[in-house]
């Protein structure tokens, strides 16, 4: 038997704390089910807080970008919304059933070892997300600054914003969203319900502001794309949105009683995720289809693009509210984003995961600011790559999660190594990897090489299938080696009520 370790060095404290006033104490054990409270309806507040954002107007633009029409774009980016937000509940579902986080949870297909190669994923996914939403706080921060303090904020040209400002901007967010990611789900649970309020509010008054650039004839216009350009933008909606939360949703839902509905926590979770941003999805095509040119200039800079044409005395409560939107979804990424370090075996308490992300998240920032030569192309490289990895985790997680779906899932109960799952994510995602494209002058050459060059160029290659593909491809070799190598039946014994010991959390 291996030494015992003390709770500290798995992220755990001496027992639980819920109130959002204190250092959540659990880390990555399996939440004791004296401590479990609330109901599905609960999770429509994060969910809806973390799509109250306005670069969601800009997912808009993104899509007429890719060359869709107006109406294309809408039910495109609708498709892959619900598409890939139905993944983040049913993966939401065995948090209830478990009170374990997602990435613990994943232990129980890929083994305790084996788990390091998703876990590694989903951080790396949790980081860049926190890392792009801040950078595009800073982005927009300084532009508006620069409008509203041009002697202070503005460069020589009177327009463009100074290092100062953008460094400004992130500053504020970075340290908002690292406070409460350090105090914890409780914290967490009360600021999204109340920033869903306020971004909500703020976020009416902005389309009532734009509306009168809104003509709902501009939908019409347009010439439809083809069938594979019109499929791209499904999938790149998908990675826009849910493919980006699916590694974080047990996170939320572990704090529910065990009994609670799969369906309703599905259900709730889909809700809360693609309600607002399709609502704004809807507005942003609009804006674009009247404004051509607003597609390019948001490629650059979202915020400060979707702010152009506001009122002086509107612009701080708009930058209030872009920053509330942008940290509402980077405090959860940078809460899951300590709990995928704690999962990787990395001794630290969980509030000190949260600073080290803080760290890399600064970091990364940096280059998004400064470094990268285009904000659009390396974010949509960042999304295609790991989106290819989370579909084929996803479908790994799914599967094993309906095996046992009648047995329970014990994070606990575990061996060190489960080749299937690691030989059918290994599989997807490199199959993935090859069917997708990039921009990016870095990553191009190190994706498409199952693309003939035409191929690459045309229509195989606007679609990125990748995304899509990596899903089935994945899920069924892992359905089939799993039954080949008997892990259909149960590792280990069932899901039980006691509370989490070190060695059940390491």
């Amino acid at each position: 038997m291996t030494q015992q370790q003390s709770p500290e060095q798995h992220g755990l404290g001496s027992g639980a704390n819920t109130s959002a006033g204190a250092v959540e104490r659990n880390g990555i054990n399996p939440v004791p089910e004296s401590e479990r409270h609330g109901t599905p309806r609960s999770l429509f507040w994060p969910w809806a807080a973390s799509g109250l954002s306005l670069l969601c107007l800009a997912y808009g633009s993104y899509l007429m970008g890719l060359g869709l029409s107006p109406w294309q774009a809408v039910a495109g980016g609708a498709v892959g919304y619900v598409l890939s937000f139905v993944l983040v509940g049913l993966v939401s579902v065995a948090g209830a059933r478990t009170g374990a986080p997602t990435m613990v949870i994943g232990r129980v297909a890929f083994g305790r070892q084996g788990n390091m190669l998703p876990a590694l994923f989903g951080y790396v996914s949790n980081v860049g997300w926190e890392t792009v939403l801040v950078a595009l706080s800073s982005l927009g921060g300084a532009a508006i600054l620069a409008r509203v303090a041009p002697g202070a904020f503005a460069g020589s040209d009177g327009r463009s914003p100074t290092t100062a400002a953008q460094a400004l901007c992130f500053a504020v967010t970075a340290v908002s969203v690292v406070v409460v990611g350090v105090f914890g789900h409780a914290l967490i649970m009360r600021v999204q319900k109340y920033l869903t309020a306020a971004i909500t509010l703020m976020t009416v008054v902005y389309m009532v502001l734009m509306a009168p650039r809104v003509d709902l004839s501009d939908l019409g216009h347009g010439a439809p794309a083809g069938l594979g350009t019109f499929v791209g933008g499904v999938v790149f909606a998908m990675t826009l949105l849910g493919l980006g939360w699916v590694n974080c949703g047990a996170d939320y839902s572990r704090y529910l009683p065990r009994t609670s509905s799969g369906r309703a926590i599905t259900g709730w979770t889909t809700l809360g995720g693609v309600g607002a941003p399709v609502v704004l999805l809807i507005f942003g095509v609009l804006l674009t289809a009247g404004d051509p040119d607003l597609a390019a200039a948001a490629a650059a800079d979202p915020v400060g693009a979707l702010a152009a044409e506001l009122p002086t005395w509107f612009l701080v409560p708009y930058l209030l509210t872009a920053i509330g939107g942008f940290a509402s979804g980077a405090i959860m990424d940078i809460y899951s984003s300590g709990m995928s370090m704690l999962a990787l075996g990395v001794p630290v308490r969980r509030h000190f995961a949260v600073l080290v992300d803080g760290v890399l998240m600064a970091v990364g920032g940096w280059y998004l600011l400064f470094v990268s030569p285009g904000f659009f192309a390396t974010f949509q490289a960042f999304l295609s790559v790991i989106g290819v990895a989370m579909a084929a985790w996803t479908a790994v997680f799914l599967v094993e999660q309906w095996h046992r779906r009648r047995r329970g899932l014990d994070p606990a109960a575990v061996r060190t190594w489960e080749w299937p799952a690691v030989l059918s994510l290994t599989v997807g995602t490199v199959v993935g990897l090859g069917l997708i494209t990039s921009a990016d002058p870095y990553l191009a050459h190190a994706v498409g090489f199952l693309l003939t060059d035409g191929a690459a160029r045309g229509t195989p290659g606007a679609m990125n299938l990748g995304v899509v593909v990596a899903l089935p491809v994945a899920g069924l070799l892992y359905a089939l080696t799993a039954r080949s190598a008997g892990r259909s039946a149960p590792s280990g014994h069932p899901a039980t009520d006691r509370p989490a010991t070190p060695e059940g959390a390491r």
